[in-house]
């Protein structure tokens, strides 16, 4: 599946609309009982990249970056601006923000992930596209160095150490990421007096599987 190591303008998703999507199956019995399924192990994001334009050189933008992606045929990466980080909002990025595994003196490569918990539940997202830069890992609460210590698959979602953790050492990480995602459409309709009226260009998105 082709994929473009490239991000869609930040400003542009800014304004954008969307979210976590999830495919639940519901059966409702005789006696009025429900049977319910979840085929999917996670979920998938859509979003609507029209609204966030402001103006004609943001049109311009993205028809240029549409064009260049072939519309619906390569992926590319999405900054979802509500959930772009391995912490809150309100406090700053840290090496123990997120524990992705545990050493066992062979494995190097830790595939980074993101828990979202709530009323005694989690969930674990696999996170595929992390933003170069803003990668820091710690091995049982010792920072470790990038370049030196480790290296970042940002492509693949990966940590990899140039030595093993120890047996039974907590892996830790923060980061900032992106959302593999594709255009959901093959066309785009635009018109010069309608966006100057005030109307809103619908340009779907969705999250692409790696």
């Amino acid at each position: 599946m082709g994929f473009h190591e490239v991000r869609f303008p930040a400003n542009l998703s800014f304004g954008s609309v969307g979210g976590p999507e999830r495919r639940t199956e519901i059966v409702t019995l005789a006696n009025g009982y429900e049977e319910r399924n979840a085929p999917w192990a996670h979920a998938r994001r859509r979003y609507d990249a029209g609204v966030g334009m402001r103006s004609l050189d943001d049109i311009e933008t993205l028809i240029a970056f549409f064009e260049a992606r072939r519309g619906q045929l390569f992926g590319f990466r999405w900054k979802d601006w509500s959930d772009f980080r391995s912490a809150v909002p309100s406090k700053a990025i840290t090496p123990t923000d997120q524990v992705i595994g545990t050493g066992d003196g062979v494995r190097t490569a830790f595939p980074v992930i993101k828990a979202y918990a709530s009323g005694g539940e989690s969930y674990l997202r696999p996170i595929r596209k992390l933003v170069s830069g803003t990668v820091v890992a710690a091995i049982e609460g010792e920072d470790r160095r990038e370049g030196v210590d480790f290296e970042v698959d940002t492509a693949g979602g990966q940590i990899l150490f140039d030595v093993p953790p120890d047996i039974g050492v907590a892996v830790s990480a923060g980061f900032e990421f992106d959302v593999p995602v594709r255009f959901d459409t093959d066309r785009i309709q635009t018109s010069v007096a309608s966006f100057q009226a005030g109307d809103a260009l619908s340009v779907p998105v969705v999250e692409v599987r790696l």
